[in-house]
C-alpha cells in the first residue's frame, strides 16, 4: 500500500476520481442483511484513514482469488443455531481442502468480525472457525476477532464502535499517514452513495433480474393452504412448474425475490410526499462505490419501483438509520429526539422505542414526518429488500419440471398491537394458479449417503418438515426403507403437515413415523415433543447412529429444539453406549465432523 489517497470533503472517495493501491477488502456473509449494513459502516469508517474500501458478497466471490488480496476484513453473521450463513459456504468448502499448503496465505493480513447473539451457545462460531483456519493457512490476523451480541444493550454496535477504532489505530500502524494528510474526524453526515438525475418519462425501465440467467420463470400450480381454516397459523403448500427439467438435491433452497403490496407501497409514498414524483424516471450512478448497493438494482428506475422491488420500508430499523434521519429532521425537538436516541445515554430509549416493539422505518418516518430525506439518500437509509430463501419440499426424481414449497405465512401483532406481516409471505399468499415468477436455486446443507441402506434420521418439526419431504421422497425413489420421520406440531386436525403422506408411507413400511402432537393430551398433562419421543427410542437410536452409522437431520426453527434433540441424542449415548458424558459430547461432535449431523435451522 501507498500513503496517499484522493478523498473529498466528506472523507469519501468517489468511483471517478483516480485510485491508489491505500485499498482493502471487505467480504461480508449476511442472511439478513446485518452483516452487510454492518462492511459498509466498517467501510465508510476506514476513510477516516485515507483507506479506500470494496465490499463485496463473500457469497459471489471467486474464493480462489483470495490467495493474491494483500488485506481483508471478514464480516461474518451467525445462522440458526451455530451455521456460517449460505453465502460463506463457497469460500468454506475452499477452506477446507486437505491438501492446501500451510502458508498458502502467508502474504494475507485479514481481521473478522463476527455477528451473533450470547443466547445461543455456539456464539459467533462461523468467525471463530474463518479465524482459526486462515491463521492456521500462514494468514497474519492484524486485529484482534471482534464480536457484536444482540443481547449488548446497544446491540452489536456495542461492539463494533471500539472494534472499528482499534482497527483503525491498527491500519495506521501498519500504513502510516504521511503530509498533508492526517486521520480525519468522525463522520457527521456520510457523502450519498448514488447521484441520481431525473431522465425524460419514456425512458425505459428495466430490471436486472429479468435478464439473470440463472433465474428462470416458473408458473404457480398449486396454492394451497394445508392447515386448518380456523387455526391460528396459515402455512401453504405451493407447486411451481418449469418449462425446463430442474436438477435439484434435498436440502437446496428455493431463493424468491420478493414483490411489496401495491396498496402498502401507495401509502408509504404518501407518507413520504412522494406520491406526485413516485413515477419520474431517474438514472442512479453509483458514486461511493465503498458502498454496496441491493442486487440488481437498476441503471434508471422510479421511487414507486425502487420501494416495490428493491428497498425495504417494512424493515426494524438499526442505530445507523437513527444516526443518518437525525441529518434529514427540520423540526428541531424532533431532532433533539433523534440525537438522544444516537446517543450513549439513549439506548434504553432507543431499544424500547423500536427494537422491542418491532417498529418498522415507515412507522418511525410516519412519527418524525419533518424529515426531509432527499432521493439521492434512499439507498443509505432503506436496506435492501432482500430475497428470501426456502428449504425445496419436494425431489427432482419424482417432480423432474416442479418446485415444492412448504412456507409460513408471517402474520402476528407486535408489543404495541399492531398487525405485522412478512413482505415475502404475503407476496406468495396472493398469488394465483397461473401467476408467473422468477425463481432460482441455491445449494443446500443436506448431504445424503450413497447407499439407500443407511438409516436416516429426519427430526423436522412444524415447516421444518419441508426439506424433510424432499429427503423422504428422495429415499424412496431408490428403494429405501431405512428412514425415520419425528414430526412434531401442536394439533392432528390443525396443522399436521402432510399428515395423510406420512401415514401412507408408514404403512406401507418405506418409513418409521414418529409424531408429537403437542396441544393434544389432556388439559395438565405434559407437553410431548420431537425430543421426548427421541427419548422414548433412545436404544433404537443408538443402535442407527453407532452401529448402523446413520445420518441424523435436524431441521426447523432454532429456539430449543436443535439444543433439545442434540440432549437426547447424548443420553442415548450415555446410556445405551456406555459413555461418559464427556464421551457422549465428543460422539456427537464426531457425528457432526463426519457430515452424520446436520442442522438445517432458522432463526
Amino acid at each position: 500500500m501507498s500513503s496517499h489517497s484522493h478523498n473529498d470533503e466528506h472523507g469519501g472517495v468517489h468511483a471517478d476520481e483516480e485510485q491508489d493501491n491505500r485499498d482493502i477488502l471487505i467480504l461480508y456473509a449476511t442472511e439478513t442483511g446485518t452483516a452487510q449494513e454492518t462492511a459498509d459502516r466498517i467501510a465508510r469508517e476506514c476513510r477516516r484513514g485515507h483507506f479506500q474500501c470494496c465490499v463485496r458478497n463473500m457469497g459471489t466471490y471467486p474464493p480462489e482469488e483470495l490467495v493474491s488480496e494483500p488485506l481483508v476484513i471478514f464480516v461474518v453473521a451467525t445462522t440458526g443455531s451455530g451455521a456460517e450463513p449460505r453465502a460463506m459456504a463457497p469460500l468454506w468448502t475452499l477452506l477446507l481442502r486437505s491438501n492446501l499448503p500451510d502458508d498458502l496465505f502467508e502474504d494475507l493480513g485479514f481481521c473478522v468480525f463476527g455477528l451473533g447473539d450470547t443466547a445461543y451457545e455456539k456464539f459467533c462460531w462461523p468467525a471463530k472457525k474463518l479465524s482459526r483456519r486462515l491463521i492456521n493457512l500462514g494468514a497474519r490476523e492484524i486485529c484482534p476477532r471482534g464480536e457484536g451480541d444482540d443481547q449488548h444493550r446497544l446491540g452489536i454496535d456495542g461492539a463494533l464502535d471500539p472494534w472499528i477504532e482499534q482497527l483503525l489505530e491498527t491500519l495506521l500502524q501498519l500504513y502510516p499517514l504521511y503530509d498533508p494528510l492526517t486521520k480525519l474526524p468522525k463522520l457527521e453526515k456520510p457523502p450519498p452513495r448514488v447521484r441520481t438525475v431525473t431522465v425524460p418519462s419514456e425512458t425505459k425501465c428495466s430490471d436486472p433480474l429479468d435478464t439473470d440467467q440463472s433465474y428462470w420463470d416458473v408458473t404457480v400450480k398449486c396454492n394451497r393452504r394445508i392447515t386448518a381454516d380456523d387455526w391460528f397459523q396459515d402455512v401453504r403448500h405451493f407447486e411451481f412448474l418449469s418449462d425446463q427439467e430442474l436438477d435439484y438435491l434435498p436440502g437446496d433452497v428455493a431463493v424468491i425475490h420478493p414483490i411489496a403490496l401495491d396498496l402498502e407501497v401507495d401509502n408509504f409514498l404518501v407518507t413520504m410526499g412522494w406520491a406526485n414524483i413516485a413515477d419520474e424516471c431517474f438514472a442512479i450512478t453509483h458514486t461511493m462505490q465503498d458502498q454496496s448497493l441491493p442486487e440488481y438494482t437498476p441503471e434508471v428506475t422510479t421511487l414507486r419501483v425502487l420501494f416495490t422491488r428493491y428497498l425495504d420500508f417494512n424493515a426494524v430499523p438499526r442505530r445507523g438509520f437513527f444516526e443518518l434521519l437525525r441529518h434529514f429532521a427540520m423540526d428541531e425537538l424532533q431532532r433533539e429526539k433523534l440525537d438522544d436516541f444516537v446517543s450513549n445515554e439513549g439506548a434504553d430509549d432507543l431499544y424500547e422505542y423500536c427494537l422491542r416493539v418491532k417498529r418498522t422505518i415507515r412507522e418511525v418516518l410516519a412519527e418524525f414526518r419533518s424529515a426531509r430525506i432527499p432521493r439521492d439518500y434512499v439507498f443509505d437509509l432503506f436496506p435492501p429488500l432482500r430475497p428470501r430463501q426456502f428449504s425445496i419440499a419436494s425431489s427432482s426424481k419424482w417432480h423432474p419440471r416442479e418446485i415444492h414449497l412448504c412456507v409460513a405465512i408471517v402474520k402476528y401483532r407486535t408489543k404495541l398491537k399492531i398487525p405485522r406481516k412478512g413482505v415475502c409471505t404475503s407476496f406468495l399468499a396472493a398469488l394465483r394458479t397461473g401467476d408467473k415468477l422468477r425463481i432460482t436455486i441455491q445449494k443446500g446443507l443436506i448431504s445424503l449417503p450413497n447407499d439407500p441402506n443407511t438409516p436416516i434420521i429426519c427430526v423436522g418439526p412444524g415447516t421444518g418438515v419441508a426439506p424433510m419431504r424432499a429427503v423422504i421422497e428422495e429415499r424412496i425413489h431408490v428403494g429405501s426403507k431405512s428412514t425415520t420421520l419425528y414430526f412434531g406440531c401442536r394439533s392432528a386436525p390443525k396443522d399436521h403437515h402432510y399428515g395423510a403422506e406420512w401415514q401412507a408411507y408408514a404403512d406401507t413400511g418405506e418409513i418409521t413415523y414418529r409424531v408429537a402432537f403437542s396441544r393434544d393430551g389432556p388439559e395438565g398433562m405434559k407437553r410431548t415433543y420431537v425430543q421426548d419421543l427421541l427419548r422414548q427410542d433412545k436404544e433404537r437410536l443408538w443402535e442407527l447412529l453407532d452401529k448402523r452409522r446413520g445420518v441424523l437431520i435436524i431441521s426447523g426453527s432454532s429456539n430449543k429444539m436443535p439444543a433439545a434433540v442434540r440432549d437426547a441424542v447424548r443420553e442415548a449415548v450415555e446410556e445405551f453406549g456406555n459413555r461418559t458424558k464427556e464421551g457422549a459430547i465428543n460422539f456427537v461432535s464426531v457425528m457432526e465432523r463426519e457430515g452424520r449431523l446436520i442442522e438445517e435451522c432458522w432463526s
